[in-house]
């Protein structure tokens, strides 16, 4: 039986991490005393679950979480520093501290360590997310334990539920470009003059023109899409953002 610790305070683990080239210890203290703190905790780097949902969605609100009260958002899993960072530099995920619990001293002290032989993984976490508040967990979400790896509630949006039920979301942005496009350079300063966070895609990096026609009907750069539906150029852009 998975330990809920409501209402305890966290493990006091010193971890050891590499920033900028160099060896450093940070404890328990550096990242909870006095601030108030989301963890999430996954099996491992790299695997799918972990990096195409549960490390993205919690880069993405990280702006709502901030905006919430919460300090800082710390992505742990029993992996070695080097993995850790390898993954935050593919992810891009600029928003979250990744924090290797190599030797799972952290996660054990969580009642949170689980076999995964099964993989070949060895002990690794097991799945789940909490709010920390000068060190205290003011809140668990635990996934089910049934086989297999469960992600029904250590998510993004449930954590931020949580916190607000209200807050509002941002609404996801993507933008197909075109290389030396003055229009597209257009559209990309009035989404940065109205904080909306996008994805770029350009034409050339696994995109074709044929891909641009096929999603919306146009050959000409940029095609936005808010929120999956098509806005259009930057001229429908600008348009749409007046509307609002």
């Amino acid at each position: 039986m998975l330990e809920n610790r409501e209402g305890k305070n966290v493990p006091d683990t010193t971890f050891r991490v590499i920033e900028d080239g160099d060896w450093k210890n940070v404890t328990t203290d550096d990242l909870f005393a006095g601030k108030t703190v989301i963890v999430f905790s996954l099996p491992g780097a790299f695997t799918p679950t972990c990096s195409s949902t549960h490390l993205p969605r919690f880069n993405e609100l990280a702006p709502v979480f901030k905006q919430n009260g919460v300090d800082e958002i710390i992505c742990m899993s029993v992996n070695d520093t080097f993995v850790m960072n390898a993954w935050k530099e593919n992810q891009e995920s600029n928003n979250v501290t990744v924090l290797p619990d190599g030797n799972g001293e952290f996660t054990d002290g969580m009642g949170m360590l689980v076999g995964k032989e099964d993989l070949g993984f060895g002990k690794r976490s097991w799945r789940y997310s909490m709010l920390v508040k000068d060190k205290k967990i003011e809140k668990m979400f635990i996934e089910p334990e049934v086989e297999g790896d469960p992600f029904e509630v250590s998510d993004a949006d449930t954590m931020l539920n949580y916190i607000n039920a209200k807050a509002v979301k941002p609404e996801f942005v993507s933008m197909i470009s075109r290389k030396g496009c003055i229009h597209c350079e257009r559209a990309r300063k009035a989404l940065e003059a109205n904080d909306m966070p996008y994805e770029e895609i350009e034409l050339g990096h696994g995109v074709t023109s044929r891909t641009l026609r096929a999603v919306s009907g146009a050959t000409t750069t940029p095609q936005v899409f808010i929120g999956g539906k098509l806005i259009g150029t930057a001229d429908d852009l600008d348009a749409y953002l007046k509307k609002k």
